[in-house]
């Protein structure tokens, strides 16, 4: 037996040759192998099977959980706390790293489900020409050489270079983005046609639609073009999003600034207070536990979890919980068009006979709508002509599905069908005989009794090809003689609107004819055009104007034609704000280098004809001007793309198994109008994350300000670490998650995005803390010594020292609620029910720390008497209004130019 090479199973760009060529190259012929010499080619170039991808183990996965800077401060606050011995604080800091790396943890994987998804989509079993017989056998046993047979319904099981078609036709929309299967034939194709455009070809993972037919298989596993796809995914690294390189970069920072002030307190207290080693060292831990923000990840997780379920009552569903901030920051959607801008339900729209113009209302399958004469008057013969030849030579159904209506059969046939029961054409002409559609000639003929024992050939295909066959049109008064000229005329007119224009005609036989054939489709009647479209989703267009509105821009990447894809970006709204729109195909693409496609990538509305590379390209250039990108889709061939966005987004209803895994939200209507809900929700997550931090942070500064003036002036330290624990504790899980739940902030869609990069909170804000920090930490400090110099005992004087923090942070809350505004208004008792939740659990839980026995020994707390809550109250409301004059002087200043809120 010869040896053979896998490098010898190999043509290249196999569309382009003839059939006998790419046969010859794969040393077969159309009778297909042995089995023997299957069996050599499967050793050497393996299974037909896409392969599994490397898995790390799920022990590095969860540790890489614990790569935060945020977390290294945590865990360090831990490893103090162990040091100590204080066990107890020690396990309450170390279970927040771990339930934080378990969340991260479980919602990972997204990569691996992706595959998983895409290798799903594989045939099982092939029809496969072995040893001259025809045998049902694994898709997984495929080798270049062998010749498959499709039948309508069967996923091809691997590339096939096509050997011979009877009106085959495919349906690659997951592959290509196409709403209407793609018709196959024979003869090569030029060596530069896109995926879309290679007729000779059938891809693996797609589905035969209609015909028959039979194929060499010339690539199979990874190298197939769904293999292809796979690498893409495998290698198309997801990026950070905004919130973790925010995060990051603010946990850098104050990492530095709590060195930096231990340092210093360290010296000060050692060198000019000559203070005991060991009650310095003891004095500095407290410090930096107070400083550290222990809580901060936890109420990051808890916020963006909050927003998961606010999302999903949006009909958003979110599979990371970053991506519910992310798209909050999104400044660029590139939406496929069909099944996510367009409904993926072909629609005619306009009706043109000899005699009238006709529009149609309504879209998608359900039949429910009107035709509607141009101009006014009544419908006449004209129009019931063209509607019987769109019902009867024709082989879809149209069923109702509950509330709904679905298509058995070929899109562009359900189309015509649903405009003939909108027009309530008659079906009770019995088909006699029937010259199925092929693409060698493009048209389908029927013979069918049309009442009276009257029968007549009804032709419906391509304009150009029955305008040649056609001698006649029916006019008003009857036949009269064909104009061509006006017909091309209005071929192109439809053809410039992106409709896809059909044409119908017809011919009387006699009664006694029993068949039709090719020859006999002559002296043809020409009754007119059918301008049908797969239509905009009304509330996208609308969503569309409300994302322009906020400074977000929307383009269309699709795999469909250019001019059709142009005239619904027009009719959608997706242009320049003069209504030009500009177009890229994938070939003029691929003449770019990736310098050239940055220098345009922006001015581009519309990509048409586009291959799975040229969406990751087109993200990455878009991302090299920093733009943060949501990319949607519902195709396996979207999956690449969306994993490489910033966001991606999959469809839930039509979208494929691959698609979804790859993206980072779901949407459960398919509506790209609930994308708007998504960032406008996305939006308000982030302004309540922000108000979260900038009300969390003062807890921990203003302890950590209390221990180190006590420190640098060598005074009684006013809090111990265990009740800087608890103050950070009982905010944590009371104060800061009221904040979650605060409503969208005015005009939040009329804002432009966010700029990335830098911190969560400016400098503008990072000051405002400072300065809250240091008005809640003096009044307690003052509230201290006070209590004191009156004679109280230690414990007692923190313990009022402890409760004015609480106290002062409880009205610190209801500044945060709005940052750019007074909240010196009504507005503040109301919209939020969660604040006097959470503050009334406070004061309980502050009153269980007052007055528990168990409390008082755990956390060496002492009861108050009644009048020792007059100070704390005193100086929690002086906090409140305080603060708000801060607030006012910094808002003025914003509004003169010096800076401005986010």
């Amino acid at each position: 037996m010869q040896t053979e090479q896998g490098s010898d199973l190999e043509v290249a760009r196999p569309y382009a040759l003839d059939a006998d060529v790419v046969a010859a190259g794969l040393r077969t012929d159309g009778r297909g192998l042995t089995g023997a010499q299957a069996a050599s080619r499967l050793e050497r170039v393996g299974p037909n099977a896409l392969p599994e991808p490397k898995k790390q183990p799920a022990v590095l996965r969860f540790l890489q959980q614990f790569n935060d800077t945020l977390i290294y401060i945590l865990l360090g606050a831990a490893a103090i706390k162990a040091i100590m011995a204080d066990w107890l604080e020690f396990w309450v800091i170390l279970g927040v790293t771990i339930i934080n790396a378990l969340v991260g943890f479980i919602q990972e994987g997204r990569a691996e489900q992706a595959l998983a998804g895409i290798r799903g989509m594989l045939s099982p079993d092939a029809s496969v020409l072995r040893d001259g017989a025809w045998a049902k056998l694994p898709a997984v046993d495929l080798v270049p050489g062998d010749v498959v047979r499709l039948a309508p319904g069967d996923r091809v099981p691997a590339d096939l270079r096509l050997l011979e078609c009877t009106q085959l036709r495919i349906d690659e929309s997951a592959l290509t983005g196409e709403s209407v299967p793609a018709s196959k034939d024979v003869p090569p194709v030029s060596p530069e046609a896109g995926v879309g455009d290679r007729r000779s070809m059938s891809f693996s993972g797609t589905i035969v639609a209609a015909g028959q037919g039979q194929g060499i298989v010339t690539d199979t596993g990874s190298r197939t073009e769904i293999g292809k796809i796979q690498s893409l995914v495998e290698h198309a690294d997801s990026l950070e999003t905004p919130l973790t390189r925010q995060l990051a970069s603010f946990g850098k920072v104050l990492t530095l600034i709590i060195l930096g002030m231990a340092v210093v307190m360290l010296a000060i207290g050692r060198f000019l207070h000559d203070l005991p080693f060991p009650d310095l060292i003891s004095a500095t831990i407290g410090f930096a536990v107070a400083a550290i923000p222990e809580g901060l990840p936890a109420i990051v997780t808890i916020t963006l979890a909050i927003g998961v379920q606010q999302m999903a009552r949006r009909k958003a569903i979110t599979r990371k919980l970053p991506a519910v901030e992310a798209l909050g920051s999104v400044t660029t959607v590139c939406s496929d068009k069909t099944g996510t801008l367009t409904k993926n339900e072909m629609t005619v729209r306009s009706i043109v006979t000899p005699a009238a113009r006709y529009d149609l209302q309504g879209l998608g399958y359900d039949p429910t709508g009107t035709i509607d004469r141009v101009g006014g008057g009544e419908s006449g013969g004209d129009l019931a002509a063209i509607l019987s030849v769109g019902t009867l030579c024709n082989d879809a159904h149209i069923v109702a599905d509950g509330d709904r209506w679905a298509l058995v059969g070929e899109p562009t046939e359900g189309a015509l069908k649903v405009a003939a029961m909108k027009g309530g054409a008659a079906e009770d002409a019995p088909r006699i005989a029937v010259v199925p559609f092929d693409s060698a000639y493009k048209f389908m003929a029927t013979l069918n009794g049309v009442g009276g024992g009257a029968r007549a050939i009804l032709v419906k295909g391509a304009p150009d090809r029955l305008l040649e066959r056609s001698t006649a049109q029916r006019g008003e008064a009857g036949p009269e003689p064909i104009d061509v000229r006006r017909w091309e005329a209005e071929v192109d007119a439809l053809s410039a609107q992106g409709l896809r224009v059909l044409a119908a005609a017809r011919r009387p036989v006699g009664t006694d004819v029993e068949g039709v054939g090719i020859d006999d489709l002559h002296d043809l009647e020409f009754l007119g055009l059918w301008g049908i479209v797969d239509p905009p989703r009304p509330e996208a267009i609308d969503a569309i104007a409300d994302c322009h509105h906020a400074g977000i821009a929307v383009k269309m990447i699709t795999g469909d034609h250019q001019g059709t894809a142009v005239a619904i970006a027009r009719e959608m709204g997706i242009a320049h704000a003069d209504g030009a729109v500009d177009s890229l195909t994938g070939a003029e693409l691929e003449a770019l280098s990736q310098e050239q496609l940055q220098a345009v990538v922006q001015d581009v509305d519309v990509y048409a004809r586009t291959s799975p590379e040229h969406k990751i390209r087109i993200v990455r250039a878009l991302q090299s001007h920093g733009q943060v990108v949501a990319m949607t889709g519902d195709g396996v061939n979207d999956a690449p793309a969306l994993t490489r966005a910033d966001v991606g987004i999959a469809m839930g209803i039509k979208g494929t198994e691959a698609t979804k895994e790859a993206a980072e939200v779901v949407l459960a209507d398919d509506n790209f109008a609930t994308i708007r809900s998504a960032i406008a929700e996305g939006r308000r997550i982030y302004d309540n994350l922000r108000k979260s931090i900038v009300f969390i942070l003062p807890t921990n500064g203003a302890q950590s300000l209390c221990i180190l003036i006590a420190v640098v002036f060598g005074l009684t330290l006013p809090l111990t670490p265990v009740q800087v624990l608890w103050i950070n504790m009982v905010t944590a899980i009371t104060l800061t998650l009221a904040l979650a739940y605060e409503p969208a902030e005015r005009g939040i869609m009329q804002r432009g995005p966010r700029k990335g990069g830098g911190s969560i909170i400016d400098g503008g804000e990072l000051v405002f803390v400072l300065i809250v920090s240091l008005i809640i930490g003096g009044a307690s400090l003052g509230v201290f010594y006070a209590a004191l110099g009156a004679g109280v005992d230690l414990d007692y004087a923190r313990t009022i020292a402890v409760t004015t923090l609480a106290l002062a942070q409880m009205t610190y809350l209801f500044n945060c609620r709005f940052l750019s505004r007074s909240s010196l208004t009504l507005e503040v008792f109301r919209g939020n029910p969660v604040v006097w939740w959470s503050s009334g659990a406070l004061i309980v839980l502050q009153l269980g720390y007052t007055y528990l026995p168990f409390m008082n020994r755990l956390f060496e707390s002492a009861p108050l008497t009644w009048n020792s809550w007059i100070a704390p109250i005193l100086v929690a409301i002086g906090v409140f209004l305080l603060i708000e004059g801060l607030k006012a002087i910094r808002n003025s200043r914003a509004k003169g130019g010096v800076g401005a809120p986010r």
